[in-house]
């Protein structure tokens, strides 16, 4: 998963992509004809500011707030959600009052400034950390615990395979790759082809909805705002007693960070994991955003898991010597962890809380299912594929007029870019991850090809194949660097990273494309946004995430997807029980079957179709995570039957200022008791 898709905005076809009054493109539009028409009718870089400092300036700091945000969350949830229509929105709305505040005296934005910051804020907030809690992550859980210490003692920035300088560097090269590699990227998919990109189209219509001063479009921006409000109460009130002494002695009140059913949900006095439901929104608009049928495949599986699968496993295990179950004179079985024979291996670990490890069980099955449906969907686009390789090169830069020349961002930009990039990159693999030199550059150029492909699916379907682009350089560099599982992890960093930079810049550029905005004063702007977003999320890492055990207390699910791979592909299943060995066979065999059903079932029918990153998705994430999201689910569900057109109008922005208000007070209270905590002060 690791990685996480945005939002999908689903909008009517319009006669012209580019607004009232733009004549839209003829069907059998040549190339040349194609750039003239925009240069004609929509380009207005020229006439209207936009790459101002305060644009920059202003969405950098955005940029870097939904860093924290977006790092949050995918620690919590295993997503990252993409934060341009939400910076856009927030921008128009905080510099109005701005605007306000100062008596009128600071000027509005141009909506090509606005695009500008929101092209800086995605590079800042999305571009940049994709692949630090996942990458990152997965090595510092894979850090063994010194014999004596506790995950507490292992702290994130001393570990050797994640020093704070390859860190930093990664995250720049990757960001930056991606930037680079949009260049030619950008030329055919938007400029030639005119892929959709749903979520940079929605953007550019809100832009335009909010700069025509339409009340439906106001009405969504405080919706935003006010989901922001709520969700940033929410994240205060639910945070756990002791993060924060200051926060304790002003609190009265707070929301349990989770309601347990402990009586219900035991076997022989051992607990459940996170059998109960958080009091997050978080949880609620994630699933109010993703809808029914994943949220429903989602609990389905979770259910499966906890109410069928774990008592049989553990009815296995009891009988099992040296599982660690002894039974007691009464005929009752208890657990008692000085019986453990360290040869068997038993399905369900008990951990020293007295507390089943079920997911550390079920995530390879679900780790399985989520992998390989992943690679099965992007072998059945495989035209999409073929058209991504074969009409890179289709027209060249002389093809275009002479004016619209002059503000495309040349080809030649890319390669004096990628020449300092590509050492840069292989500095940092050989030194920091121990990868050769060869296979360094086998990994750079693999990323290219991979974010090639994912960005064409991003255009075509407004999904990025994130997960499946990494795990394609797992097993890749399981044959160049067989058993290391430092340099399986790094190399699909570097293609996941680079692979979601450069598809979620092709949004922006589509945005700014629609909205008439000068490509190169966009490159920019991204340009720029990627050392702000690295500024921002290399110490926001260290500080939400100091040690091991902090990383622990996380779900973690696209963390723990990562690691699970690099085990498997670095030292063999035979170290799995043989039950975990039977879910990965069953998850990846579900895992072709349910993309191909997919494929060929009527359209009709598919909406009905359990979802495979759903029914994946549920063995690795806690039951409280699935319940979350089914409630959310349930709420969109019955609000869209109640008023279908407040629903439409007001859940995506709702949802998104809550994921946003709940995720950076959580994560400014993470990175405050940090900080607080190594200066002696909490």
């Amino acid at each position: 998963m690791a990685a996480s898709p945005a939002p999908t905005h689903d909008q009517q076809d319009a006669p012209s992509p580019f607004g009232p009054g733009v004549p839209p493109i003829p069907a059998d539009a040549t190339p040349e004809q194609k750039d003239a028409h925009w240069y004609k009718h929509v380009y207005q870089g020229d006439k209207v500011p936009q790459l101002t400092v305060r644009a920059v300036v202003f969405g950098g700091i955005l940029g870097m707030l939904m860093a924290a945000a977006n790092l949050y969350t995918t620690l919590a949830i295993g997503w990252a959600f993409g934060v341009a229509i939400t910076a856009g929105v927030m921008s128009f709305v905080t510099w109005g009052v701005l605007r306000s505040l100062s008596g009128g005296r600071i000027s509005q934005m141009s909506i090509l400034e606005n695009n500008c910051m929101q092209s800086t804020a995605s590079a800042a907030g999305y571009s940049t950390g994709s692949t630090i809690a996942t990458m990152f992550g997965a090595l510092l859980l894979l850090e063994a615990i010194p014999e004596g210490k506790t995950a507490a003692d292992v702290k994130s920035w001393a570990i050797p395979t994640s020093p704070i300088w390859a860190v930093a560097m990664f995250t720049l090269c990757t960001g930056l790759m991606g930037v680079f590699l949009a260049i030619p990227l950008k030329r055919q998919m938007i400029n030639h082809e005119q892929l959709r990109f749903p979520s940079g189209t929605a953007a550019a219509e809100t832009l335009r909805s909010l700069y025509s001063q339409g009340g439906e479009a106001i009405q969504k921006a405080y919706a935003l705002v006010g989901g922001m409000a709520v969700g940033a109460v929410v994240g205060v009130l639910n945070t756990g007693e002791g993060t924060l002494k200051f926060l304790d002695k002003i609190l009265h009140f707070r929301l349990p960070e989770q309601v347990p059913a402990d009586g219900l949900m035991q076997i022989h006095g051992v607990k459940m994991q996170a059998m109960g439901f958080e009091s997050s929104g978080l949880l609620i608009a994630a699933g109010i955003i993703t809808r029914m049928r994943v949220c429903l495949s989602l609990m389905a599986g979770s259910l499966l898991l906890y109410l069928v699968v774990v008592p049989a496993l553990v009815a296995a295990d009891v009988q099992t010597p040296g599982s660690g179950w002894v039974k007691g004179a009464t005929g009752a079985f208890s657990f008692d962890r000085s019986t453990i024979n360290p040869d068997v291996h038993a399905n369900l670990a008990v951990s020293g809380g007295g507390m089943f490890r079920i997911t550390t069980w079920s995530l390879w099955g679900g780790t399985a299912l989520m992998v390989v449906s992943s690679l099965t969907a992007v072998a059945l686009q495989w035209k999409t594929i073929v058209r991504a390789f074969t009409g890179l090169g289709a027209t060249g830069e002389g093809d275009s007029p002479s004016g619209q020349r002059s503000i495309e961002v040349p080809f030649g930009w890319m390669v004096v870019g990628m020449v300092p990039i590509t050492l840069a990159m292989l500095f940092v693999q050989i030194v920091a991850f121990d990868i050769s030199w060869w296979a360094g550059l086998i990994a750079i150029a693999m990323s290219g090809v991979l974010s090639l492909v994912a960005s064409r699916a991003t255009g075509e379907t407004d999904t990025t194949p994130i997960g499946a682009m990494g795990k394609v350089m797992q097993l890749a560099f399981a044959i160049f660097h067989p058993g290391q599982i430092v340099p399986n992890l790094a190399s699909a960093g570097i293609a996941a990273n680079s692979a979601s930079s450069s598809a979620d810049l092709l949004t922006d550029l589509k945005s700014g494309y629609l909205l008439g905005a000068n490509p190169r004063r966009q490159f920019l702007a991204q340009f720029f946004g990627v050392f702000f977003g690295t500024l921002a999320i290399v110490p926001i890492w260290f500080l939400m995430v100091p040690d091991k055990a902090a990383l622990e207390k996380f779900a973690a699910p696209a963390t723990r997807q990562w690691e699970a791979v690099a085990r498997v592909l670095t030292k063999g299943v035979e170290t799995l029980p043989e039950s975990a060995k039977l879910a990965i066979v069953i998850g990846a065999a579900v895992g072709i079957l349910l993309p191909l059903v997919e494929r060929l079932a009527p359209s009709k029918l598919r909406p009905y179709l359990p979802s495979a990153m759903g029914l994946g998705l549920s063995w690795v994430v806690p039951f409280a995570n699935a319940l979350g999201f089914m409630v959310g689910a349930v709420v969109i569900f019955v609000w869209e039957r109640i008023n279908r057109r407040h629903a439409d109008k007001y859940a995506v922005p709702l949802s998104s200022g809550l994921i946003a208000g709940e995720s950076l007070v959580k994560a400014i209270i993470a990175m405050a008791a940090t900080a607080l905590g190594l200066m002696g002060m909490n």
